[in-house]
């Protein structure tokens, strides 16, 4: 799953540096593209002309190209790569990708890329077991970057215990197998829906809630990017597709997600209802701005129509539905409810009694209710990240 891949590979002042000329012959032998980024400091292991050599194209040094003004565009060399693989990642390295900092080319396309980034740290045994160290690795963790461990064994301390480079051919496994992955939705056509909905009051005023999207456009983003042809049906928010392939119809009630959802169900293999959509609308709206004049004011409100238990209700052989709930009281008991009730293949249950889940963050912590009654229960992780967890369960249904 390697082949026509584009793969950057950046090297990082190491004694494990060595190791990287065999990474890129096995990776090109596999059917790669690669181009390598070295820091200035991993030339003083290994030549670039070796790997310049076996990769078939320069090395890329420096920011600048020659005295003439050229540049070596790190924007361009982030959107090229399908990975960008950090073998060996040093501690310098580690702390400078947690904290954005930016001193040199490699770093620069770390936070250009827009690809699975791949990280393998090879250190001494105090270095990796440092606090910082560890600190720095939690962090690039939660920000959806996959670390590749290391091994144990003797290290050129002369010490034994964890820090050596995993071994080429793990990493060149690893990748294909995550390659793979990648491509497991190709053909398949997905319903997602994301963001709140707002229910009129008056002309300026609406019954909403705190959704920002960020959930359901990051199971967009991972579906598009594993082959999916994606249509995002998104009710108010400031976030855009970040993918060709996903197709995006905006809406604002739940009446108009209601509409647009069913419209398209038909013509998906899987639908994941992610948006927080009112349960209640007001029963009449009125035409004009509502004035302040009473002391009270009541609402009538009226229950919109269920998404979820309408697909469920429509749903074919061969579908999947996945459902989310968010829940207060009683997590795994409702949210079994909800499983059941709505006809569902998979509920994803997630707490508001939980640190760094649920509305306007950028990490979630859920748990995935199947309808087979397995729960599997993840830990608190970026919402990318989340965003695939849920998909690889999705594939296994489909």
């Amino acid at each position: 799953m390697l082949i026509n891949k584009h793969i950057l590979v950046g090297v990082c002042g190491s004694i494990a540096a060595y190791k990287s000329a065999l990474l890129v012959r096995l990776l090109v032998k596999a059917g790669a593209d690669v181009r390598v980024i070295m820091t200035p400091d991993a030339a003083a292991f290994i030549t670039p002309l070796t790997l310049s050599t076996l990769s078939k194209h320069p090395v890329l040094t420096n920011l600048v190209k020659n005295n003439e003004g050229e540049w070596n565009n790190h924007v361009d060399l982030g959107l090229w790569a399908d990975a960008l693989v950090i073998a060996p990642a040093t501690a310098n390295t580690l702390g400078k990708f947690a904290n954005g900092i930016c001193d040199n080319l490699l770093t620069a396309v770390y936070l250009s890329a827009r690809c699975q980034v791949y990280i393998a740290p090879a250190m001494d045994l105090d270095m990796l077991a440092h606090s910082s160290t560890k600190q720095n690795i939690q962090k690039l963790i939660s920000f959806g970057n996959t670390i590749i461990e290391p091994g144990f064994g003797e290290l050129a301390s002369g010490l034994v215990g964890e820090g050596r480079l995993a071994e080429p051919e793990e990493i060149v496994s690893f990748l294909a197998d995550k390659m793979a992955q990648s491509a497991d939705l190709m053909g398949k056509r997905v319903l997602i829906t994301a963001g709140p909905t707002y229910e009129a009051i008056d002309p300026v005023r609406f019954i909403g809630n705190h959704s920002s999207g960020k959930m359901g456009f990051a199971l967009a983003a991972a579906a598009a990017k594993r082959g999916a042809s994606v249509v995002l049906v998104a009710g108010p928010t400031s976030l855009v597709p970040s993918h060709p392939n996903i197709h995006l119809i905006p809406v604002v009630s739940a009446e108009e997600m209601f509409t647009a959802c069913v419209g398209e169900y038909g013509n998906c293999d899987l639908a994941i209802m992610s948006a927080a959509v009112a349960d209640y609308t007001p029963e009449h709206v009125a035409a004009s701005k509502i004035k302040k004049q009473e002391d009270t004011f009541t609402i009538s409100l009226t229950k919109t129509k269920d998404i979820l238990k309408e697909l469920g209700s429509r749903k074919k052989a061969g579908q999947v539905l996945i459902g989310f709930a968010l829940e207060t009281d009683n997590e795994l008991t409702n949210a079994q409810k909800k499983l059941v009730g709505k006809n569902a293949d998979l509920i994803v249950l997630n707490s508001l009694k939980d640190t760094g889940a649920g509305f306007g963050t950028d990490t979630n912590k859920v748990s995935l209710l199947s309808a087979n009654g397995d729960i599997q229960h993840l830990e608190l992780m970026a919402k990318n990240m989340v965003a695939n967890h849920i998909l690889t369960a999705a594939v296994k249904l489909l």
